[in-house]
């Protein structure tokens, strides 16, 4: 028997439908030879401090550093996953190989092999490796298996990554927590969290010691287009005024007119980061937010695996092109002309060079019916990006002309569309003006050393401060390790020492909106001033550097390639963390406390509260209860209908629970702990589950 073990429910049980295991068993299917079980998500994780020593278990400056000798797993502390477990761990133990079918990246081979390992498992391992959940990918995957020792350096990685984030995040939180806090508040210190707050909190004090200045520009009037003097922006009303008085003196004269055709080339396919970036602009959907919607779209087979940090395509996809282009049918007006000719193999799309694990994120054929409005805007910002890659480039005309009056010199730009190419694919969309862009302006004809007369005047301005962050642009920041770049090549260079991976920057953000140490305005993100204190608290720069963290960043990627030796990783944190905490033992800093800020329009409310009244209370997690399994079948998550939360294998499960008991709506709460504790109260009747998940009213 040969056993598969996938990452999630779902996944399994598409696994199994391809390769003929359809008899259901109780944690697995079988058939055909197989069995196909799985796993939702970690099921294991590093031993914590206390597994090792029991007085690690009390946070005492005196124990710290803390540094095992050799790091071990654990099974995580949760009845769901030691049931499953046990599953895996006794057809593991009676099989004649081992299938694994972990998502294809580093975080699925890291899941898998630690279960494997846990389970002790002995028989021979190949690898799926597939890049959608398509069923022809699935049924080509398995024809292809590749031998497990192919991943051995991703597993390294992942495994060096874990314990690098544990020596520091351990260590090092506990470390700042005792010397610098107050009461019962945590300092939490990441290898990728510290950095990035770090980012922002520069941007807040930059912004904070912006102070807004006035200044004046000379503009002018002639043939009925406006020139700007290219002069220094002047600092009071009366120079602008003598300038003015000046201009008024001379005539306008065409000192250069200049015409040169160009082409924008086309977008590049998304890797993760570029498409939560697009849809926080063009939606503000949050990094979180964008992952788990595209993580969703590939599961439905819609687009190919998204946590990935290439724009480009292998050329073995050349061929497959025309084909997932013609069964993009909603697109097919827009389809149309690229299929009317030979696709060309473009360097800027197909390179195996820039291509590791997987390629970018693109759509897989499949039509994209049922799915709701984030999703379909998700996938139709990856459809047409993928369509846009394969138009002509776009043709421009940019003019430039120049002019004096006297001896003032004036400059005005202009940029004309001549074939719009790939921008036909985005015809319909309200283009936001980036900063410092050109929007399009047909300037006329002029000839040099012509002149006449013009019309000057003054514009007052503001200096402005700089920009805040949002996701947007906070997730180029990590990408880079903080350098602004524009330019797509430089961008693709810098990714080896961006801070973070694509698929776990995102948890990183949300983990400080967590902690308090940022928070959200609008779209923009800013420090809150426990944020700031901690920053300001921690002296080594090691910690702060987004680009020190981005080189052991490289360091991780090296070891994945097999270029770099993980135990010198793990030795050189050890030796940072020791130095670290010899460092901040002997400092003295202000203590850091942190105080939950009151909406301005609650402060009103608490006026005349007594103290005990106006205590803050800890805001309560929402309740979504979409994330919970199915408590029947144990197996699939929950999914709300439009009368009833069901279980969304419904057909084969039948479980289901309504709105409304009694002409009563139930409140999330009593929902909540119906499906958690398999019993509830409403204002008239008690509410349970029975024996067969049914619900009974009392």
């Amino acid at each position: 028997m040969r056993v598969c073990i996938a990452e999630k429910p779902s996944v399994a049980r598409d696994i199994a439908e391809v390769i003929g295991a359809k008899q259901r068993k109780d944690g697995y299917y079988e058939g055909n030879g197989y069995q196909v079980t799985w796993t939702f998500g970690h099921f294991c994780t590093l031993k914590e401090p206390h597994d090792y020593f029991e007085q690690w278990k009390y946070w005492r400056l005196e124990d710290l550093p803390m540094i095992p000798s050799s790091f071990g797993i654990k099974l995580i502390e949760n009845s769901g996953v030691q049931k499953q477990f046990k599953v895996i761990e006794t057809l593991v133990q009676a099989c004649e190989e081992v299938i694994n079918c972990g998502d294809a990246g580093q975080e699925g081979e890291l899941i898998q092999r630690w279960v494997l390992l846990k389970a002790k498992c002995t028989a021979p391992i190949k690898r799926l490796w597939i890049s959608s959940l398509t069923e022809e990918a699935i049924r080509n995957g398995f024809q292809q298996l590749r031998e497990a020792d192919q991943y051995n350096n991703l597993y390294a990685a992942g495994s060096a990554r874990a314990i690098g984030d544990w020596l520091l995040g351990m260590n090092a939180t506990r470390l700042f927590t005792k010397k610098f806090a107050q009461g019962k508040v945590v300092l939490s210190i990441g290898r990728v969290q510290t950095p990035t707050l770090a980012m922002i909190v520069q941007r807040q004090k930059e912004i904070n010691a912006f102070v807004s200045e006035d200044y004046w520009e000379l503009k002018t009037l002639y043939r009925e287009t406006e020139f700007t003097a290219t002069i220094d922006r002047l600092k009071s009303p009366e120079k602008a005024a003598k300038g003015l008085a000046y201009l008024q003196e001379h005539l306008f004269e065409v000192t250069s007119f200049e015409k040169k055709d160009g082409k924008e080339g086309n977008p590049r396919l998304f890797d993760l980061t570029g498409l939560q970036v697009e849809a926080n602009k063009k939606y503000a959907y949050t990094a979180d937010d964008t992952l788990k919607h595209v993580q969703s779209l590939y599961e439905k087979k819609l687009v190919t695996y998204p946590r990935v940090d290439t724009t480009y395509l292998s050329e073995d996809l050349h061929p497959k092109v025309p084909g997932i282009l013609q069964d993009l049918t909603p697109y097919s007006a827009l389809t149309a002309p690229v299929l009317a000719k030979p696709i060309p193999k473009l360097k800027t799309v197909f390179d195996d060079k820039k291509v590791t694990d997987h390629h970018a994120i693109i759509p897989t054929g499949v039509y994209p019916g049922g799915i709701g409005l984030e999703e379909k805007r998700l996938y139709d910002l990856i459809a047409r990006r993928f369509i846009a890659a394969f138009y002509p480039e776009c043709k421009i005309s940019n003019t430039t002309v120049l002019g004096k009056v006297g001896q003032v010199p004036f400059k005005v730009t202009g940029k004309q569309i001549l074939e719009p190419g790939w921008k036909e694919v985005y015809a319909n969309d309200v283009k936001e003006k980036k900063e410092g862009e050109e929007e399009e302006k047909i300037l006329p004809v002029f000839e040099v050393g012509e002149s006449g007369p013009h019309t000057p005047r003054i514009h007052q301005g503001k200096t402005s401060p700089p920009k805040a962050f949002t996701e947007a642009s906070l997730l180029r920041a990590m990408e880079t390790a903080g350098k602004q770049v524009d330019d797509e090549e430089m961008r693709e260079l810098l990714k080896d020492n961006g801070i973070g991976r694509p698929s776990t920057r995102a948890n990183i953000i949300e983990t400080l909106f967590r902690r308090k140490y940022i928070e959200k305005k609008k779209k923009n993100i800013y420090a809150t001033q426990t944020g700031m204190d901690l920053i300001d608290t921690i002296q080594s720069e090691l910690l702060k550097s987004a680009e020190l963290t981005g080189q052991w960043e490289r360091k991780l990627r090296l070891i994945e390639k097999g270029e770099y030796a993980p135990d010198t990783f793990k030795d050189e944190l050890i030796q940072m963390v020791t130095a670290l905490t010899a460092e901040v033992k002997t400092a003295s800093y202000k203590f850091i406390t942190i105080a939950p800020e009151t909406p301005p329009e609650e402060k009103e409310k608490e006026k005349g509260k007594t103290k005990k009244e106006a205590k803050p209370k800890a805001p309560k997690a929402p309740i979504v209860l979409e994330q919970l399994t199915c408590p029947k079948c144990k197996t699939h998550l929950l999914k709300k209908g439009n009368t009833a939360y069901g279980c969304s294998n419904f057909n084969q499960c039948g479980f289901k629970i309504p709105f409304t008991v009694a002409d009563k709506k139930l409140t999330d709460k009593q929902l909540h702990d119906l499906l958690t504790k398999g019993k509830s109260s409403s204002k008239n009747n008690k509410l349970s589950l029975d024996e067969h998940f049914n619900l009974v009213v009392a």
